[in-house]
């Protein structure tokens, strides 16, 4: 299996400064449209589970637009083949004593990269 791929490894990184651009900035279109837009897509959040992509857009469009910025301090992509990664980073918060991680699964379906599983907690320093 070709793991790391510069084109496709490039590819996933653009994708995902794009949603954490869109994150940071609160661009909910743009978050709607990184994630597979399915009743199989799953985000578990610091505080809530969410399974199908209605739940997850329901909960961004209701979600306070304010205090999203963070630093991230770790991240790492690894690509699978062509169509398949995975993405995780720790980051933090001003103010936040503990560190944020998140993990990502990323396809490609058709042309585009497409958050298909995402995760979100919260740990002590």
């Amino acid at each position: 299996m070709l793991i790391n791929d510069p084109a496709t490894h490039a590819a996933v990184s653009a994708a995902f400064d794009a949603y954490e651009t869109a994150l940071t900035t609160n661009d909910v279109a743009m978050l709607d449209a990184l994630f597979w837009n399915s009743p199989h897509t799953l985000r578990y959040g610091a505080t809530e589970n969410l399974v199908g992509y209605d739940e997850i857009r329901a909960f961004r469009a209701q979600r306070p637009g304010g205090d999203l910025m963070r630093t991230v301090v770790e991240r790492s992509i690894t690509t699978f083949g062509h169509d398949y990664a995975v993405a995780n980073i720790t980051f933090t918060r001003d103010g936040e004593a503990r560190i944020g991680r998140q993990s990502q699964t990323w396809v490609k379906i058709g042309e585009h990269w497409r958050v298909v599983a995402a995760h979100v907690s919260w740990m002590e320093k």
